[in-house]
This record gives C-alpha cells, sequence and structure tokens, in this order.
C-alpha cells in the first residue's frame, strides 16, 4: 500500500488530502481531507511557523509515504501572490524533507484535466468531481480541500499507472 499526502499551498487556508492505493489497485481510496486555517493577522514568520508544526503534526499522524503539491505559477497581474505562496510551499518541501519523503509537484491545470476532463476547471466543478469520484455525500468545502484531494488522487494514479 502507498499513502500519498496532496497540498494545496496557501497562506490563509492549507488543503489537505490523503489517499490510499492498495497495492495492485488503479483507483485509490480516500482516507482524510481538511484544512490548516492560518491566522492570516499574525506576522509571516507566525504564519509559516504555524503551517509547518500543524502539517507535521498532519504527517507524523498519518504517516504517508510520498507528498503531492500544488506546483506555483504565477499570474503576471498578481506576481506578489506567487511570491507568498513560495513561502508556503517551502515550508511544505521543509517538512517533506524532514520526514525523508519524496516530493512530486502537480500543475493545477493538469490536475484539473485529470480528474475532470478540462485543464480550466472552476473550483465548483473540481469539488463535484471530487465528490463523485470518492463517494462523498457533500461536496468536499472548502474548496482548498477538494483541491488538494484532487493532486493526491491525481498522484496516486499516477503511481498506480506507474506499477502496471
Amino acid at each position: 500500500m502507498t499513502r500519498v499526502i496532496g497540498i494545496d499551498p496557501g497562506l490563509r487556508i492549507t488543503g489537505y488530502g490523503v489517499v490510499d492505493l492498495n497495492d495492485g489497485a488503479i483507483e485509490p481510496t480516500l482516507v482524510e481531507g481538511g484544512i490548516i486555517r492560518i491566522d492570516a493577522q499574525a506576522p509571516m514568520e507566525q504564519r509559516l511557523g504555524q503551517l509547518h508544526e500543524e502539517l507535521t503534526t498532519i504527517v507524523t499522524t498519518l504517516k504517508p509515504d510520498c507528498f503531492a503539491v500544488e506546483k506555483l505559477y504565477a499570474h503576471y497581474n498578481h506576481p506578489r501572490t506567487a511570491i507568498l505562496m513560495g513561502h508556503a510551499r517551502g515550508v511544505i518541501l521543509l517538512c517533506a524533507q524532514q520526514h525523508s519523503l519524496p516530493v512530486q509537484d502537480w500543475p493545477s491545470t493538469e490536475v484539473k484535466k485529470a480528474l475532470t476532463g478540462y485543464g480550466h476547471a472552476s473550483k465548483e466543478q473540481v469539488q463535484r468531481a471530487v465528490q463523485t469520484q470518492c463517494n462523498l455525500d457533500e461536496i468536499p468545502s472548502p474548496p482548498d480541500v477538494a483541491d488538494a484531494i484532487a493532486i493526491a488522487l491525481c498522484h496516486a494514479r499516477r503511481l498506480a499507472i506507474e506499477k502496471l
């Protein structure tokens, strides 16, 4: 069995989703999804410390075998956003390294295409796809948790194909 943690980085809300891929299986099963809510009013160093502390607790508790993280992208209208997201990604990558876990980066368009068939799917379309594919009674909310689960599903499926 391989356990994958998918991370949707953020400095206010970081989503995480954990899936298991049983040996010989192609479809992963959802173990847990949730968010790390960070105090947006706190100084940057405290926000990063909180993210590290809470993510470390999740990793220690759920014991994933690898990380799948949304790849950093920059929109030319919002370069500051990419810089700030780089801070959160740095903390996430540090946590993975501290636990000796490999990391795979996933572009959001590739994850969306894998889950919905369309690389520019809306947040709601991703939420509905995750709900359907994981047989959830409700749409995963907020969208950050759905995005993280989608990243984990995408990576686990890629691992399954590689093992064939």
